[in-house]
């Protein structure tokens, strides 16, 4: 179809004629302009059939379907590991490849996903964009914001699988659980003794350094 070598040849050309009416944003094909302008209008015509949530564009709801079937489509060709979006795939292939696109234009370092080097990048600008509702504490990253409305409510949602301790922050279950495994991963290079906790570790340490 003309159209249809129409819209590959502007691939070559770099040509997007169809502009979007609110922003600069513009496009190489008419479907993606009316696609985007939904996200300045609010419009969600696209609806699940099991639940209520609606979306503005078609393959959003797919992705969202799948969370009802469990279907998994996307599968890695290194591992057993599958995933319900094309996305969530190519991220998790790096982890084989090694591959790091995301670069610091501030430092050396370098990230397999974008939204890692945009929590990164805060490190160097100092902004914390995740506010407390019940303190003045601000974060730079929402999980921290998490653990710390912890202190305020006292949820303790990590809880052990030999006893009845339940813990604020998934490390201090993971710290708490060597005690009943008896694994003890932090060796002292001096002497052979070993420790569940590196704070242990760096106490035992100061025996040798005097």
């Amino acid at each position: 179809m003309k159209g249809t070598l129409t819209d590959h040849e502007r691939t070559h050309t770099g040509e997007r004629p169809f502009c979007c009416s609110h922003c600069d944003a513009s496009f190489t094909q008419i479907n993606n302009v009316k696609r985007h302008e939904r996200t300045h209008s609010g419009d969600k015509p696209f609806s699940c059939l099991i639940c209520d949530a609606r979306f503005a564009m078609k393959g959003t709801l797919t992705d969202h379907e799948r969370t009802h079937t469990g279907e998994r489509p996307f599968c890695c060709s290194h591992c057993d590991a599958r995933f319900t979006q094309r996305s969530h795939l190519k991220t998790h292939e790096r982890s084989h490849s090694g591959d790091k696109p995301f670069s610091c234009c501030n430092c050396d370092a370098r990230f397999t996903q974008r939204s890692n080097l945009k929590t990164h990048e805060r490190t160097h600008s100092g902004d914390k964009p995740f506010s407390c509702l019940i303190c003045d504490a601000r974060f730079a990253m929402r999980g921290n914001l998490k653990k710390h409305e912890r202190t305020h409510t006292g949820e303790r949602p990590f809880c052990c699988s030999h006893c009845d301790a339940r813990f604020t922050q998934k490390s201090d279950l993971k710290r708490h659980e060597q005690t009943h495994s008896g694994d003890k991963p932090f060796s002292c290079l001096i002497c052979d003794a070993r420790f569940a906790q590196k704070g242990t570790l760096r106490k035992h340490e100061k025996i040798h350094i005097g």
